[in-house]
């Protein structure tokens, strides 16, 4: 998904749902070669992390699911967009013009599975399985290709990061699928988080007083779950700020790019959030940004042209920006959805009331907020710290990308730090 901002962020649009395996894995064809050849010419031309190319090495489960991804772009610059001038759906948003929304092309499967040869034997793992040329196109190849480069070098920075998906290996099918083998540390995200949390607040509503006849247990629930959002947007903050240290833009943050090994509230302490989909990443080195580059960041970079970035050092600060702003839309995601009863609001409606009602003024969208009993408890959980959440919130979505806060700032705000629960 193209968010607000130009950040684009995957969202699944087709729920779990089991079916049969249609297309077993055959021989390699050209995947090991592909990497080999990114090898010599991506980032460092230095990927150490030791892969498995060999698609006998794997067993196929069953089919978990499918997603797809959609395009929700706003446009933040200094110049206009003589492109959206006379367009019915372009808004102008103090500074920012959101476009629309539609449905991307490509879309992948998942399935279950497990290593069966050499030291990892026995490793259950995640296949994510991009669709061949003829079915994708070449913009589906590419993603695949920028995914497992993405993650081989991130994989051969060190430290390690815990917080960012682990890829194992991947091959390509005769039909032309590309299959990457990840580490199964969950099979849930933000999203399918934020989907069950509000459910349960229904359900919770519907029970009235017989839920919570004690006040003390309704304190504690309210405790786990506000400990449990602080704990995955600081996971997935951290490994987006690991990404900034080591040259690479995420831009794909939201709840759907981010994997939990819990949904359990009361398992805070143990959860670990991991970034995923890093299909759209984009390498930020200087030697890169000199470059005219196209491809999958074609459009990141026309965002900050029309921002008024246009040296590498302003490309590479608009990037990073970027990437903050969605961040934020994840942050203000995770601080609704789950205080919400179900169908009260979803992300692309509190996108347009953070960007279009409310122009990006936090201080405003608190008090129309706070007159709402529907959204009681967000407010309560951004008030926080005499409101710590609506400050690192409206830092996060500062309409100007040069007044954002650095990943590392993110992570390390008193809201975050866990110390004002």
């Amino acid at each position: 998904m193209k968010m607000a901002a130009g950040c684009v962020s995957a969202c699944r649009v087709s729920a779990y749902h089991p079916s049969s395996i249609g297309d077993t894995p055959a021989v390699i064809r050209g995947f090991n070669l592909k990497f080999q050849q990114k090898e010599k010419t991506g980032t460092n031309g230095k990927y150490r992390a030791s892969l498995i190319m060999n698609p006998e090495s794997f067993e196929v489960g069953r089919l978990i699911g499918s997603y797809g991804f959609m395009n929700v772009t706003s446009y933040s610059g200094l110049q206009s967009r003589p492109d959206f001038e006379n367009s019915s759906q372009a808004n102008d948003v103090g500074g920012l013009r959101f476009q629309d929304v539609r449905e991307g092309d490509v879309q992948i499967r998942l399935y279950e599975g497990r290593v069966t040869q050499g030291p990892r034997r026995g490793t259950p793992i995640i296949f994510k399985v991009y669709p061949g040329k003829q079915v994708g196109g070449v913009e589906a190849d590419m993603m695949a290709s920028n995914e497992l480069k993405t993650h081989a070098f991130l994989q051969s920075c060190s430290p390690i990061c815990h917080n960012i998906q682990i890829l194992l290996g991947g091959f390509e099918t005769k039909t032309g699928e590309q299959w990457l083998a990840f580490r199964n540390d969950g099979k849930y995200c933000a999203a399918d988080y934020a989907k069950a949390s509000c459910e349960k607040v229904s359900k919770n509503l519907a029970l009235g007083e017989q839920k919570f006849w004690n006040p003390f247990e309704q304190e504690q629930y309210i405790k786990r779950k506000r400990s449990f959002i602080i704990n995955l947007l600081q996971g997935a903050f951290r490994g987006l700020a690991f990404m900034h240290d080591n040259e690479m833009l995420h831009q794909s943050v939201g709840p759907a790019s981010v994997v939990l090994n819990t949904m359990v509230d009361k398992d805070a302490a143990y959860l670990v959030p991991r970034l995923r989909d890093l299909a759209f990443a984009v390498d930020i080195q200087m030697s890169g940004l000199e470059e005219n580059s196209g491809g999958l960041s074609e459009g990141l970079w026309r965002r900050a042209r029309s921002a008024g970035a246009f040296s590498p050092m302003e490309k590479r600060a608009f990037g990073i920006a970027d990437d903050i702003y969605g961040a934020g839309l994840l942050f203000a995601y995770l601080a609704f959805i789950p205080f919400c009863e179900a169908g009260i609001i979803d992300s692309l409606s509190l996108q347009r009331l953070l960007e279009s009602t409310f122009k990006l003024d936090l201080g405003a969208a608190r008090e129309y907020c706070l007159a709402d009993d529907r959204f009681l408890e967000a407010v309560k959980f951004l008030d926080v710290g005499d409101g710590a959440g609506w400050e690192l919130l409206q830092a996060m979505l500062n309409p100007d990308f040069r007044n954002r806060p650095i990943a590392e700032a993110v992570v390390n705000h008193r809201f975050l730090t866990g110390a004002l629960l």
